[in-house]
């Protein structure tokens, strides 16, 4: 499966994209020749709300999970309302993608 992963934070970066590639995701962080199959954006990001829109607008058919803080509920509305199709708390993503690649 390929990733594109839109995160700010450089551990978590780190984090998700060693346990994913492990699992046998192809993880990139900025747009490549190949039209990812999932997107994962992380809300506290800069510039998030732009990118899930801009990103949904490119790939209209490609699921876009985002992920945040599990209190900001009003990150996740906003994050909907730019074309997300999916959300998960922080501390479940990891968990979230690798049921993804399991299937």
């Amino acid at each position: 499966m390929r990733i594109l992963l839109h995160t700010h934070n450089l551990m978590t970066r780190a984090q998700l994209e060693d346990t994913w590639r492990k699992a046998g995701a192809h993880v990139f962080t900025s747009e490549s020749d190949y039209a990812p199959e999932l997107i994962v954006i992380d809300l506290t990001a800069p510039k998030a709300l732009q990118q899930i829109q801009m990103l949904h607008d490119k790939y209209p058919r490609t699921e876009i999970l985002v992920f945040g803080p599990h209190v900001d509920a009003e990150a996740f509305r906003q994050a909907k309302g730019s074309g997300a199709t999916s959300q998960v708390a922080r501390g479940k993503v990891v968990e979230r993608v690798l049921k993804q690649l399991q299937k």
